[in-house]
């Protein structure tokens, strides 16, 4: 990315189920869906959505390799996007298992995630 203009960060739980893509989905989602960047457009090469670029960095606590990564980048609707994943989030205990919401032991999954975004 030859320039960033705009990052944003949010973090994202799965309480229960212990899903690292649907706790990284809810950490991209708190971090984008309360913005607008109305100017974007102005400031890109050749005024075209299409040349923004989105870097993805997910702090993610274990199991990364089951991450889906086209999962992050479906919610992101322009320009190209590239995942990066990192050590870092929580795991933590939710205080309770429960069978009928696929937990496999008690622990919650937090992710940490920085969204920058440029050209």
């Amino acid at each position: 990315m030859e320039q960033i203009v705009f990052i944003e960060t949010g973090v994202g739980i799965d309480v229960h189920g212990q899903n690292v893509t649907k706790a990284s989905v809810r950490a991209v989602e708190n971090a984008i869906f309360k913005n607008s960047m109305p100017g974007i457009r102005n400031i890109l090469p050749d005024q075209s959505l299409d040349n923004m670029k989105v870097n993805v960095k997910l702090a993610i606590p274990c199991e990364k390799e089951t991450l889906d990564e086209e999962e992050i980048k479906r919610i992101i609707p322009y320009g190209t996007v590239t995942v990066e994943v990192m050590d870092g989030g929580m795991a933590t205990t939710s205080g309770i298992y429960l069978e009928d919401k696929e937990d496999k032991n008690d622990l919650m999954y937090i992710v940490n995630a920085s969204v920058e975004v440029g050209y």
